[in-house]
């Protein structure tokens, strides 16, 4: 029983870590702009499905295929920001919505005639050979997938603490104004999210890959249960939004293993629910006040 759960926990943390970094990307874009990007899903699928063109049909080693794959999902978040949502400045939050919505199904419908409905998958970064803890296996990639998702958690942390540029992004999301006046490029610095954002969207797309493989529509789910973490870990909050994928994650591996599986994809959303009736600023945010 006891080797059950461990086996559920360590799935858990793995599905969670890719939820984590899909969360920070949606709490780094609100952050920024105030914008609820419901496109950041289809970044992961771009990354993965970008790499696997680049691989499979192309035969470009794996790291360069990653690394390209990346960029060219940084370049679609640079576009996004560039040529949807800077021409709508002053829109409310539901055409923000709106645009965003549109954006991810131009990007599904452009993967579907760029590669097709066929499931397609990743090769495993260094074997398929199971690690054994005594009853409890675990592949590689699943350690790839956690200690990506730690160097790259680690990687943001530092850089909104520890450089200027990530200061100035965060000086823009307290205050675009103030910012400006201080000699902030705001448009700079927005783009700039945009992008980190779809980075950590393709990054996490490669890295699950190999494990649950990908087609034209699998950012539909992976987006709106990344949006889901980032509402139950509060969504102004990146470490907060990390922490509540790895909860989405373990209670979600935990209640498919000892419950049912019919339940997995269902968890997300009432958790979502859940969060949005008893603590909208979710478990890790603060809540506001608002004098009128």
């Amino acid at each position: 029983m006891w080797d059950q759960i461990l086996q559920f926990v360590l799935t858990g943390i793995t599905l969670g870590s890719t939820y984590a970094l899909v969360a920070l990307g949606f709490a780094i874009i609100y952050n920024a702009s105030d914008v609820v990007n419901l496109a950041q899903g289809e970044f992961v699928m771009l990354g993965a499905m970008s790499a696997i063109a680049l691989t499979a049909g192309e035969g470009v080693p794996l790291v360069p295929a990653i690394l390209v794959a990346v960029l060219v999902t940084m370049v679609v978040g640079l576009m996004l920001q560039r040529f949807a949502i800077a021409p709508a400045r002053g829109i409310t939050v539901v055409g923000t919505i709106i645009i965003t919505i549109g954006a991810s199904i131009f990007l599904r419908g452009l993967a579907l005639l760029l590669w097709g409905k066929d499931i397609h998958a990743l090769p495993h970064f260094s074997g398929e050979s199971p690690i054994r803890l005594g009853n409890v296996t675990l592949l590689p990639q699943n350690l790839w997938v956690m200690g990506g998702t730690a160097v790259l958690v680690l990687a943001v942390h530092l850089f909104f603490n520890r450089t200027l540029l990530g200061k100035a992004i965060l000086a823009c999301s307290c205050n675009k104004a103030a910012a400006q006046l201080v000699g902030i490029d705001v448009g700079r610095m927005l783009l700039v999210a945009y992008g980190l954002s779809a980075m950590l969207g393709a990054m996490a797309g490669v890295l699950v890959t190999p494990i649950t493989f990908t087609s034209y529509d699998a950012g539909i789910m992976l987006g709106l249960k990344g949006f889901s973490a980032a509402v139950l870990g509060g969504m102004g909050n990146p470490m907060g939004a990390v922490a509540g994928g790895l909860v989405l994650g373990l209670v979600e591996s935990l209640a498919a293993g000892l419950i049912s599986s019919g339940y997995k994809d269902a968890i997300a959303f009432v958790i979502l629910l859940l969060v949005l009736f008893l603590r909208p600023s979710g478990l890790f945010g603060r809540a506001s006040a608002e004098r009128v």
